[in-house]
């Protein structure tokens, strides 16, 4: 008895989750683009590099169309352009012995998001990790520090991909605000005029 009613909550949960339209991160994030923006333009001050390479593939699996600069429509398209990307790494804690025994990587990155008509929007993102420095395993410790920074660089580029889309939703909220304002305007002066 007491295993069926589990059951049964657990299968309401998973009813009520699936019925209000929750899904998992990373599931049906295409679907959130705008029309928009499902083509741009991606510049980097690195284009080969390996942060580039993750918001390509970061774009890409947001269904989002890359087109290269030199096509003659790339000047109608929004732009993505990586303006800058920094690695840093500051002692968190040492060991008795006065080594550094914990380090705290940060990753900078600059961008900007130019729409055709509108102005540059800055886009600046901050990503954090540890990483525990172990003397005893020095070959280990390389290797999971790249795996480490690729995993930063990857959520690096989640994070602008996500702020990608707000600057266009803020864009879109800001231009329903001003055809509001203008039509508030326009019907008080009609308003005026029937008055007269």
């Amino acid at each position: 008895m007491r295993h069926r009613m589990k059951a049964l909550l657990l299968g309401f949960a998973v009813l009520v989750t699936a019925g209000c339209g929750y899904h998992l991160r990373g599931t049906g994030a295409h679907t959130m683009v705008p029309n928009d923006l499902k083509t741009l333009t991606l510049n980097s001050y690195d284009p080969y590099g390996p942060l580039t390479r993750a918001v390509r593939s970061e774009l890409r699996l947001n269904d989002m169309k890359i087109v290269n600069d030199s096509v003659a429509k790339s000047r109608l398209l929004p732009s993505l352009r990586i303006t800058g990307a920094s690695e840093s790494q500051e002692t968190v804690s040492v060991f008795q012995d006065g080594k550094t025994a914990e380090y705290q990587l940060v990753l900078d990155v600059q961008a900007t998001v130019l729409t055709p008509g509108k102005d540059l929007f800055p886009i600046s993102i901050r990503v954090f990790r540890s990483f525990f420095d172990n003397p005893l395993t020095a070959l280990a410790k390389d290797n999971e520090s790249d795996i480490i920074r690729q995993e930063m660089r990857e959520q690096a580029a989640q994070q602008l991909v996500r702020r990608l889309l707000a600057v266009h939703a803020a864009e879109e909220a800001s231009k329903e605000q001003a055809d509001k304002q203008a039509s508030i305007t326009l019907q008080k002066a009609l308003a005026a005029q029937e008055a007269q």
